[in-house]
């Protein structure tokens, strides 16, 4: 069990180089027709026609442009998915 939480560890923390971009937060602007762009239209929607600055939106595509995903914060997602996955494997807190 211990070898699978070690994947979801690493698979975590490679997605998350790659899922910001594969939603359609891209270098170019958010993809028309993508995850990204209904995000943004129901973000719009629910704020009264506009996405707020330093919101979850903005975050994202600010990511996407940049690739601002570095290291660090992939390998802490990893390493918090595989610490998730073990406390299950192994009862949770007891």
């Amino acid at each position: 069990m211990f070898l699978s939480c070690v994947g979801v560890g690493v698979s975590v923390g490679m997605g998350t180089f790659y899922v910001v971009p594969l939603i359609g937060f891209t270098a170019a602007g958010i993809a028309s027709g993508s995850l990204a762009s209904q995000m943004m239209s129901a973000f719009a929607i629910a704020n009264g026609g506009g996405v707020p600055a330093g919101g979850l939106i903005a975050i994202l595509q600010s990511i996407g442009a940049t690739g601002a995903v570095g290291l660090l914060p992939a390998g802490l997602a990893g390493a918090g998915a595989m610490s998730v996955c073990l406390a299950i494997v192994n009862g949770g807190a007891k």
